[in-house]
């Protein structure tokens, strides 16, 4: 591991991103499991546009792969238009 100020800085901005982008991943891939789960419709079709919205934010971010979050949301639209 190299020593230098910059690299050693680098490595805990490197810890705290991953770090936060874990726990936003984390928290929409639970999002996404209790959309799935929902046997509602009226209850899906409410919830459907805010788990959009954390798959929007976490492609925006490079989190995920913005063709993995299209397809997300195309699964997810599929399953409550078929509730």
């Amino acid at each position: 591991m190299a020593n230098h100020k910059s690299a050693l800085k680098r490595i805990r901005q490197n810890e705290k991103a991953r770090v936060h982008n874990r726990y936003y991943a984390k928290t929409t891939r639970n999002a996404i499991k209790e959309l799935r789960n929902e046997t509602d419709k009226e209850e899906a079709a409410k919830s459907y546009p805010k788990v959009v919205s954390m798959i929007d934010r976490l492609a925006k971010k490079n989190i995920i792969h913005k063709n993995k979050a299209a397809n997300l949301k195309s699964k997810l639209a599929v399953q409550v238009n078929n509730l």
